[in-house]
């Protein structure tokens, strides 16, 4: 268990992840369990044909669509919190951003199994990947909401390019399929109450199985050209700003937005 910044700094820095078992409460975890299931519920309900063919995560967790004012405020204090905030600032020290929520839950769909990648594979051919997995920063915060299998990640590939083994089975390459297993895979079992941090660039797959339902926060270093991943919507308003404990995540990614319209203006 690691337990301090300096050593989750070492481990980020080293292996790409960190976990920290046991780090929220019962009472906090069933107060997050509540607000964050009245919107699955809701998505699930919205989205019936895509959660029943293909889906195994939602995002956008803190828009206004389907949580009303009061459990959006509760969401957007937790992932400001001083516990979330503590691990923030371990791995990203200057100015943290707000990115975006996401949902991860078992796929009903029986023909879908978990699978290998890297989060940029989805937005850059393989000769940018190259380059992003070394220049650029996104931290996933995964807090645990049931007991769950929990995720696979190949420690080191936050900075590194893959192996051929790694390659042909992420890339579906020369016959392999992105669920096999690979060698240097390391599983990383999670409960209920228990926070895994994690790059989102490494090489990595969540496990499905049990009463899998994580609550992922994303955070990036803006060093790295991300705001316009971020949904305007999903961010609080000035009223709500100012009744939150430690909004600098958010103000951060409000002032980075603020900056590229001006850019775009000129």
């Amino acid at each position: 268990m690691v337990n301090n910044q300096n050593q989750w700094q070492n481990s980020y820095e080293d292996e790409g992840y960190f976990v920290i078992r046991n780090y929220f409460t019962q009472a906090e975890i069933s107060l997050l369990r509540e607000v964050i299931l009245k919107f699955h519920e809701s998505w699930k309900q919205d989205n019936e044909e895509f959660y029943h063919d293909d889906a195994f995560n939602s995002s956008l967790i803190t828009g206004s669509q389907y949580l009303k004012t009061g459990d959006r405020l509760a969401l957007f204090n937790f992932i400001s919190s001083e516990k979330i905030m503590k691990a923030v600032d371990s791995v990203i020290t200057d100015n943290p951003a707000f990115m975006n929520t996401q949902l991860f839950f078992n796929p009903v769909n029986p023909q879908q199994k978990d699978f290998w990648h890297r989060d940029c594979q989805y937005d850059h051919d393989v000769d940018i990947q190259r380059v992003v997995i070394y220049e650029t920063q996104v931290v996933h915060l995964r807090v645990l909401l049931f007991d769950e299998l929990g995720m696979e990640l190949i420690p080191g590939t936050h900075k590194r390019w893959d192996n051929e083994e790694e390659y042909d089975v992420r890339q579906e390459e020369n016959g392999r399929e992105s669920h096999e297993n690979i060698s240097g895979g390391k599983v990383i079992n999670l409960a209920a109450g228990d926070m895994l941090v994690f790059s989102a660039d490494m090489i990595h797959r969540g496990l499905y199985g049990l009463d899998r339902l994580a609550f992922d926060i994303l955070v990036f270093d803006p060093v790295g050209d991300f705001v316009d991943y971020v949904d305007d919507d999903c961010l609080p308003d000035s009223p709500m700003l100012k009744r939150i404990n430690d909004p600098r995540l958010f103000t951060s990614t409000l002032e980075l937005k603020a900056k590229a319209n001006i850019k775009v203006a000129v």
